[in-house]
């Protein structure tokens, strides 16, 4: 199983390319029990999301 160090650079990484099978489950199943990294992965698509809206408007 993912330490959350691990799982958060796995999340930050699925930002700019596709995981693998098998890191994609890893962090599934670590994020079902972990409600830090959950909300880590809440904040990454916030910033994502407002850093394209705010691209958007330039």
């Amino acid at each position: 199983m993912l330490k959350c160090k691990e799982a958060c650079v796995l999340l930050s990484q699925s930002q700019d390319r596709t995981l693998t099978p098998r890191e994609r489950l890893s962090v599934w199943v670590h994020l079902a029990i972990c409600p830090h990294c959950r909300r880590y992965r809440k904040q990454l698509k916030f910033i994502r999301k407002n850093i394209k809206n705010w691209q958007e408007r330039e």
